[in-house]
């Protein structure tokens, strides 16, 4: 007798498409043509495209990994007791933590923005639910919410720190919203939101029970503010960090971009949820790179330093793009100057390639971003001079 043939059921090369299927096409790969054009400039390209940090990780830091190379066990999910000791530390110097927020309330990361991308997930957030974001923002947290199904919700932040419900595009969006993302710094345009704003903000959420995640990994690179305040800070949350979580990376102040040394701070109730879901997925900071870690959070020097290095590179870059006929919008803190040259993004990248400079256009961040560019200040002395050069000559 012949068995009945199987149903035909989906493929597996479709049911691997499932969720790439779900995602746009990755941004940077549509910059590849004017990265070729300005490669080609006869005295070299200056990529200021991607906000990599070019100069060296500090001695100390490098010294403090290589001494703890054998380390033939598994890591911990939570982190060594000395580096969350570590990170306590650095949030109440450098993040108005309270003194309250101890080791409970403090968990390493593999990085940033793998945080970033699997929060949603790790907070249990699902479809019919909504993660809301700054309108103009580093595009991995919408990727965060399509990751789990969930509705992305672009808003403009200052309209919502002033106007509260008003600035929703629809009555009810507030219902919905599990998760909200803050970026201050912001990466793009570098804007700050106040203390007024960042504590109007966080008493919307919490009447509405919703989550407020806030990444402030560029926090220690103002230019133009006083201060760059933090949700952790009592200031803000009235003294409780119930629903509240910072996000914190030392990337960018530290050159530990290739380290992927980061980490979460806040509601120890929320940090205990992460901390769960990750020990189920092996979700663990290499055990030599929480030693590095340990060392570069105790140093305020490097990051001081390095600072200005990058206070002096955006002194030439500044003036330069206003001399091309840019104007700079935002640009308060963190490592980009946020420029239009009030035509389409695309049209400024093809244009300044063609003198062998790459920018990143704005359209990457957003719908507002249409006709700005993202100008990074991490590109060696040399090279930030070259581009000075270029600019002023067009």
């Amino acid at each position: 007798m012949t068995a009945p043939s199987a149903t035909p059921g989906p493929s597996a090369a479709s049911a691997r498409r499932g969720l790439a299927a779900r995602l746009p096409e990755f941004p940077w790969d549509a910059l590849i043509p004017a990265k070729q054009r300005a490669a080609s400039h006869p005295e070299g390209i200056v990529d200021l495209s991607v906000g990599t940090p070019v100069d060296p990780t500090p001695s100390s830091v490098q010294q403090a990994l290589a001494a703890a190379t054998d380390s033939p066990g598994y890591p911990t999910t939570i982190g060594t007791p000395v580096l969350r000791e570590a990170i306590v530390e650095f949030v109440h110097r450098h993040r108005g933590a309270p003194a309250s927020l101890g080791v409970d309330g403090v968990l390493p990361t593999v990085g940033s923005k793998e945080l970033v991308a699997h929060l949603p997930f790790q907070l249990g957030i699902g479809p019919g639910e909504v993660v809301a974001f700054p309108r103009i923002a580093y595009p991995t947290y919408d990727m965060g919410a399509r990751f789990v199904g969930a509705e992305s919700l672009p808003l403009d932040l200052a309209a919502l720190a002033a106007h509260g419900d008003a600035a929703l595009p629809e009555p009810d969006a507030a219902a919905r919203i599990r998760l909200l993302w803050l970026n201050s710094p912001s990466n793009p345009t570098g804007e700050v939101l106040d203390v007024a704003q960042l504590a109007s903000i966080v008493t919307w959420a919490r009447e509405r029970g919703i989550v407020i995640a806030s990444d402030e990994c560029y926090a220690l690179l103002p230019w133009t503010v006083d201060e760059v305040p933090s949700v952790l800070d009592p200031r803000v949350n009235g003294g409780s960090l119930d629903g509240l979580l910072c996000v914190y990376s030392l990337s960018k102040q530290s050159n530990l971009a290739g380290y992927r040394a980061a980490f979460v701070a806040g509601d120890p109730d929320l940090v205990g949820e992460l901390v769960a879901v990750r020990k189920q997925a092996g979700m663990m900071l290499p055990g030599p790179l929480q030693t590095a870690m340990v060392t570069a959070l105790g140093d305020d020097q490097a990051p001081a330093a390095q600072r200005e290095i990058y206070r002096a590179r955006r002194a030439l870059l500044e003036p330069a793009l206003v001399a091309a006929g840019g104007t700079i919008h935002g640009s308060q803190a963190g490592l980009y100057l946020w420029t239009t040259f009030g035509e389409d993004s695309m049209t400024s990248v093809e244009r300044l390639a063609d003198s062998g400079v790459l920018v990143a256009p704005g359209m990457f961040y957003g719908d507002g971003g249409g006709t700005f560019v993202r100008v990074a200040l991490t590109a060696t002395d040399e090279r930030i001079a070259a581009a000075a050069r270029r600019l002023e000559r067009l």
